[in-house]
């Protein structure tokens, strides 16, 4: 995989080969540095060559699992598959249930008032956090990546007259997408193909895709993400590099007034909280013993440390025994390419 490169304002390059990322490195023209788990360098000199080439990125949207392709005509620069953030609605859902419990109670609380946000133009908070994940993503490869076009695969929900019930989630999923669509122009070229186009680039090409979409692997989605990114850009018909780079939501426990159901002896404690002695949840910090892991939670024993995979390693950590190295706005792993 090529090096990402920015110079000194920060502003991405074209990508470079890690043999002559190494080279910079050692002469000190450039400084090493991590972004959410991909190694890049910045210059530390004015860059030599200030030519562009069309980057684009193709995005393969989906319930579970979704593929992002980040391609030039010659150079395939980077695989993502993401887990798709499917679980705020039904905390939304069971929020508005507490709420109406609390109000039947007899305990201090205030009176009801009425809805605020009725009758307005609104998006609802799952359809919402769906479509600004990826648009986050984008945001990611953006400040790595100087892009200039996206391709999206253009997704539909059933009508009514193709279903035979009315499907609750068409109006979500039209409101969410249009909201992304213009979102993307109003920084990139956006290009949309409806899927049966993108199957004929993959039968074209001779690619084949996986029936296994839960898989960690280039052909369950980045397959459809780079045939997107091919049809903007163009090259050959070769995959150059099918290793993807794996991410998901970081789960965030909001500071909530107590735990939903009660304890031992009726008692209902706090839960949740973001911060702790100036120590933040989703940190990476680097451990003596565990080495990189990331920061997942307070407790009376220590702190918790979580492995970036989401495995525990323990939760009675000392804040001495680690070095706090930076802020994770999602987890990371590595996947496993195609057999090709």
């Amino acid at each position: 995989m090529l090096v990402p490169v920015v110079d000194k304002n920060q502003n991405p390059l074209m990508p470079t080969k890690p043999s002559r990322a190494k080279r910079w490195i050692r002469s000190g023209k450039a400084t090493p540095f991590w972004k959410n788990g991909i190694f890049c360098v910045r210059l530390n000199v004015d860059p030599s060559d200030t030519e562009f080439q069309e980057i684009a990125v193709g995005i393969d949207p989906g319930s579970k699992k979704e593929g992002f392709t980040v391609k030039s005509e010659v150079h395939t620069y980077l695989n993502i598959q993401a887990d798709a953030h499917s679980k705020v609605g039904k905390k939304v859902e069971k929020r508005r249930e507490l709420r109406r419990g609390r109000r039947s109670r007899k305990c201090p609380n205030r009176k009801h008032r009425t809805n605020r946000l009725a009758n307005k133009e609104r998006m609802p908070a799952g359809t919402r956090a769906r479509w600004d994940w990826k648009l986050r993503i984008l945001d990611w490869l953006s400040k790595l990546y100087r892009i200039t076009h996206v391709c999206v695969e253009d997704i539909k929900a059933r009508s009514i007259e193709r279903a035979k019930k009315w499907n609750q989630s068409f109006s979500p999923l039209e409101v969410g997408k249009q909201w992304f669509y213009t979102q993307i122009e109003k920084r990139w070229k956006l290009l949309t193909l409806q899927g049966w186009e993108t199957q004929e680039i993959r039968n074209r090409l001779g690619l084949k895709k996986s029936s296994k979409k839960l898989a960690e692997t280039f052909d369950a989605h980045c397959v459809d993400a780079w045939c997107l990114a091919y049809h903007v850009v163009g090259g050959n018909g070769v995959i150059d590099n099918t290793d993807i780079f794996c991410i998901s939501p970081i789960p965030i426990r909001r500071r909530e007034l107590h735990r939903q159901n009660p304890q031992k002896g009726g008692k209902r404690p706090r839960y949740g909280g973001a911060t702790w002695h100036d120590l933040v949840k989703n940190t990476l910090v680097r451990h003596i013993k565990y080495g990189l892991t990331r920061i997942s939670g307070f407790g009376k024993q220590g702190i918790a440390l979580y492995a970036l995979e989401g495995q525990r390693f323990c939760q009675n950590a000392k804040a001495r025994d680690f070095r706090v190295l930076t802020r994770l706005n999602f987890n990371y792993r590595s996947g496993h390419s195609s057999q090709r």
